[in-house]
């Protein structure tokens, strides 16, 4: 085991000098966070520092399709290391219509070479929704429209990531009334492997392990239902939000500047997603600029972005369906005096005590649900009862 660590090591070294403003201490920080994301030991780690200096690691093709680049922005936004560098030569980008040093005739050429060469090896990227009316023509590259780049892309691919909500379902394309017919990526190929990473725009690291993944162990991480990387989606945003115990002692904001809002109370009733959508948002933030970078920690309700169905589906301001539980009535709102017993227990609980308070929380609000559900039914059957 040491020979083999010793190895790594030299040739990372060798990797890392091309990188160029990046330690060896950075780059293996980097690889190791992402194995602790994803759940996997330590050692997974060394393995993916490994498979992203192989100089024969797989390369990557991206199509983008009906989008807006903020995929791409995203991915650039990122410093742990920066993306650019990254994306240039961990994961081997072989093709970027926004980023390639060619272009026009130039930049395909290169792509269908790389295509032919590597064929059945790389990984395909697309971002954006694939436009089917009228044969596609509504988004077309190189006088082809991009369901004939998809169609032949994938043909070859090992592999295809569909980045972005655009690409995972359809994304804000795809709303009513549709004029253009926006797809997703799954609903076109449907003999290949395919992992969604959605989000407007998604975390740019969910995207990067997931690549590193498969570089390292030649097959695409868990996923959920919906095809999408469960080390990222398998939570509700709702249960991991800075503004939970908010919610479990009922304090909401009503308004957006109102005592609550500034306060930092639960958005819950200004229509956050955070209870039906699954996301790790709230846990690895974004733009690497610390505490509070989301939506919910700038004061703005959870789009829902990454959940089919509800990001750009439901109204801004349309109250959530709450996956685990409903606000309790029992708690005072926010402009009333907190009063005494088991509410202001719950209460207490809830605000003070981190991670145990609002499991205790959830768990005061279920009871005291279930016991109001069996004092109505009580009632009901009461008055239903023959005097």
């Amino acid at each position: 085991m040491s020979d083999y660590f010793d190895e790594v090591l030299t040739d990372l070294d060798e990797y890392i000098d091309n990188l160029g403003g990046v330690s060896r201490r950075e780059f293996m920080k980097f690889c190791t966070g992402v194995a602790a994301t994803m759940g996997l030991a330590s050692t997974a780690g060394l393995k993916m520092a490994e498979a992203a200096s192989n100089p024969q690691r797989p390369p990557v093709i991206w199509l983008s399709a009906q989008e807006c680049t903020g995929c791409t922005e995203s991915l650039l936004r990122a410093s742990h290391p920066t993306l650019d560098q990254l994306i240039l030569n961990a994961i081997s980008l072989d093709y970027h219509e926004t980023l390639c040093a060619g272009a026009g005739h130039q930049a395909e050429a290169h792509r269908l070479l790389s295509m032919k060469q590597n064929f059945g090896k790389y990984v395909l990227v697309v971002d954006g929704s694939i436009p089917t009316k009228d044969g596609g023509i509504y988004c077309k590259v190189a006088n082809k429209t991009s369901l004939q780049h998809l169609t032949e892309a994938a043909a070859g691919a090992a592999a295809i990531i569909a980045i972005g909500s655009c690409a995972s379902w359809g994304g804000v394309p795809s709303t009513g009334p549709n004029p253009t017919g926006a797809v997703g990526v799954s609903e076109i190929i449907k003999d290949k492997p395919i992992v969604n990473i959605p989000g407007c725009p998604p975390n740019p690291y969910n995207f990067l392990s997931t690549v590193l993944y498969f570089l390292t162990f030649g097959s695409l991480p868990e996923l959920d239902s919906k095809s999408r990387p469960k080390f990222a989606y398998n939570r509700l945003i709702h249960e991991n939000c800075e503004r939970r115990p908010h919610f479990d002692a009922g304090r909401f904001a009503i308004q957006f500047g109102d005592e609550g809002h500034r306060q930092g109370w639960c958005l819950y009733k200004l229509g956050c997603k955070g209870p039906e959508t699954y996301a790790n948002c709230p846990a690895i933030l974004f733009g690497d600029v610390g505490s509070g970078s989301w939506p919910v920690g700038t004061g703005h309700p959870c789009f829902g972005c990454t959940e089919q169905g509800v990001g750009f589906t439901k109204g801004i301001h349309e109250l959530s369906d709450v996956r685990t539980q409903t606000p309790p009535d029992q708690y005072p709102g926010i402009n009333e005096n907190i009063g005494t017993g088991a509410t202001t227990a719950a209460a207490a609980v809830a605000a003070g005590l981190g991670g145990i308070a609002l499991g205790a929380g959830a768990v005061i609000a279920s009871r005291l649900g279930k016991e109001d559900d069996k004092n109505a039914a009580e009632e009901r059957k009461e008055q239903e009862s023959p005097s």
